[in-house]
């Protein structure tokens, strides 16, 4: 695919009157509900560089919620922190690289994944159509503030500076940094690599693969849904968060890429209201998003947001 037919590319989802509203007021109801963070060493998965801690917090409807936080042993005065956030099936590794760099970093699993399941599990395929016509119980509701909550968890670590923390992550993680840098303002900096979750129903005619194909799959069992599905899914679109981001940030896609299509990527970065945004679009890439090259990018670009500022 050519740059130009992405600068040309119309997204078909349009943005609710009340969207804003809808998420402010998500938030204020999860706001009233403590953390009631903990945070276990682990002797056997911690290393002489590295202190791992098992994390758990309370989320939305009472969920309790699993990660993995990492720190570097020498330490001196706060840490920059770097919120890194899974794929859609993939779960959350343990971020020690990123501790090796000196960040507080935090990998979160939200609700369904491996050690966050025992409450809520929809399965894989399930959550992306797990009461999917109704926007108030939308598997993605819990999901995205469980991300936000995790982004909660390191604003309130005593060794974090709560000036200095990003959020990163690819494809389904693509899409959660979006949506942390839209509902916590205190984000200092954000990467999104190949977002998925952006422009649903464009997505779902763009590529014929899974997990989009999911929603196919719903609407072709329940054709009379689609407009309850059209309307659901335009609360939970990665294009909508965008006039709430603020913060530097980037975002790269594959012009190849079959999973998540990189026209629905490129109209997400264009809807980011942020005056210090930039577009990476690699040629020749598909879902990987061309991220033998673009990791040194990401490197940098925290390095300058979060260490250097």
């Amino acid at each position: 695919m050519a740059l130009a037919s992405l600068e040309t590319f119309k997204p078909l989802v349009t943005r609710p009157d009340d969207f804003d509203a809808f998420w402010d007021e998500t938030l204020a109801l999860a706001g009233r509900i403590p953390l009631n963070a903990s945070a276990v060493r682990l002797p056997l998965r911690s290393t002489p560089e590295v202190d791992v801690f098992d994390v758990r917090y309370d989320s939305l409807d009472g969920v309790r919620i699993a990660g993995w936080y990492c720190l570097p042993t020498e330490r001196t005065g706060r840490l920059p922190g770097l919120l890194h956030v899974p794929g859609y099936i993939s779960d959350p590794g343990i971020p020690k690289e990123s501790a090796k760099k000196g960040y507080a970093a935090f990998f979160a699993a939200p609700r369904g994944k491996v050690r966050s399941r025992d409450q809520y599990n929809p399965g894989y395929p399930g959550l992306l159509t797990h009461n999917i016509v109704d926007r108030n119980s939308y598997g993605y509701r819990g999901f995205f503030i469980d991300a936000a909550r995790a982004f909660q968890f390191l604003l309130s670590r005593g060794e974090v500076d709560s000036s200095r923390i990003g959020v990163q992550g690819s494809s389904q993680g693509g899409a959660l940094a979006l949506v942390v840098a839209g509902l916590c303002p205190e984000v200092r900096a954000a990467s999104s690599g190949v977002p998925y979750l952006c422009d649903y129903l464009s997505a779902i005619s763009l590529t014929h693969t899974y997990p989009y194909h999911e929603i196919r799959d719903y609407l072709n069992r329940y054709p009379e849904r689609e407009g309850a599905v059209r309307d659901t899914l335009a609360y939970f679109d990665g294009v909508n968060f965008g006039p709430r981001i603020t913060c530097p940030i980037i975002v790269n896609v594959g012009l190849q890429d079959n999973v998540c299509p990189p026209e629905t990527g490129y109209a997400a970065f264009q809807a980011v209201a942020s005056a210090d945004k930039t577009f990476y679009p690699y040629d020749g890439h598909g879902h990987d998003g061309g991220s033998v090259m673009h990791n040194t990018v990401i490197e940098a670009f925290f390095e300058k947001h979060l260490k250097n500022s």
